[in-house]
């Protein structure tokens, strides 16, 4: 019987440490080409080319640019409260360029104006539904079509 100085499981460890070490060594030579390699040279068909141009500013003396309207400006929303010519009060919405030329619009109309002030765009919490079905309103409803839910 021969004698065996490294037992099984020491060896089982050497040889999964071979492994271990001969990956490490592979993995840093191959990592070692790739980082210090050369960049490939690029070929000019790749490479931006930025565009060349002449902007021609003639334009602004010709005719049809000198005959250009202006835009309007842009009409905002003034939420109004204001007594009509029979004494009620009356809340509403009017667009106009600003809070003067609203006024005097309503003035025009008749109203004799108690506030004026801009509407504010938007909701407070945008992703709330517009119209939120609540449970005694479900429950109150009834399909004149008996196969209404069927259909959808």
């Amino acid at each position: 019987m021969a004698v065996v100085f490294i037992s099984p499981k020491k060896r089982q460890r050497m040889f999964f440490a071979g492994i271990t070490a001969t990956f490490l060594v592979i993995l840093a030579f191959i990592s070692f080409l790739v980082f210090m390699a050369q960049p490939s040279p690029v070929s000019p068909e790749f490479v931006f080319n930025k565009p060349k141009f002449n902007i021609n500013f003639n334009i602004f003396d010709s005719e049809e640019f000198k005959g250009l309207l202006p835009f309007n400006e842009m009409q905002r929303q003034f939420v109004y409260t204001a007594e009509n010519e029979s004494g009620n009060l009356e809340e509403g919405v009017i667009s106009a360029v600003s809070a003067q030329e609203a006024k005097k619009v309503l003035e025009a109309m008749g109203f004799e104006i108690k506030t004026i002030e801009e509407a504010e765009a938007g909701r407070e919490n945008p992703f709330t539904p517009y119209y939120e079905v609540s449970a005694s309103n479900f429950q109150s409803f009834e399909p004149e079509d008996e196969d209404f839910l069927l259909d959808y």
